[in-house]
């Protein structure tokens, strides 16, 4: 078998976005039968909540649609822009933050994940951290399931 692809989520702090959409997109390679051809991560432009789990409502989130998750939030490090194929920010300041953080030439391809949107291609993924309740964290993953479906799509498909 070839090499696995690999495939890396950012967000700011690991704790919201990047941890739910690495747990759909490990769901959606396994229900495509394909989770053995891919190696799947997530970590954060900036190291404030390192070591630590998701946030509790991301956590909720990923429990409701029965999305097990165990990994602890870690900062993007220059030797992942070497290891990833793809590395997926959530938003444009993200995307902004990678391309000062990617050293030149690096082997990565940076996408916004809202750029393989089925439905409104190019939107961003919005931080939830800050929304009272749960509900920014459930439009988060409904979009990201969208996102990873339509990213999937197109790699199925040869167009990336």
């Amino acid at each position: 078998m070839a090499d696995k692809r690999k495939a890396l989520f950012i967000c700011l702090g690991n704790i919201c976005r990047s941890p739910i959409a690495e747990a759909v997109f490990l769901k959606a390679i396994k229900d495509a039968g394909v989770n053995d051809q891919w190696e799947v991560d997530s970590a954060a432009i900036g190291g404030w909540h390192v070591g630590k789990k998701p946030d509790h409502r991301a956590l909720s989130t990923m429990e409701k649609h029965n999305l097990p998750y165990d990994n602890r939030a870690r900062q993007i490090k220059k030797a992942d822009f070497e290891n990833y194929d793809y590395i997926f920010g959530m938003d444009k300041e993200n995307m902004s933050d990678l391309e000062r953080l990617a050293p030149k030439g690096s082997k990565a391809k940076q996408l916004m994940l809202g750029d393989f949107d089925t439905e409104t291609p190019g939107k961003i993924i919005r931080d939830p951290y800050y929304d009272q309740g749960a509900d920014g964290f459930e439009q988060c993953y409904v979009q990201c399931v969208r996102c990873i479906a339509g990213f999937l799509g197109k790699i199925q498909s040869g167009q990336i």
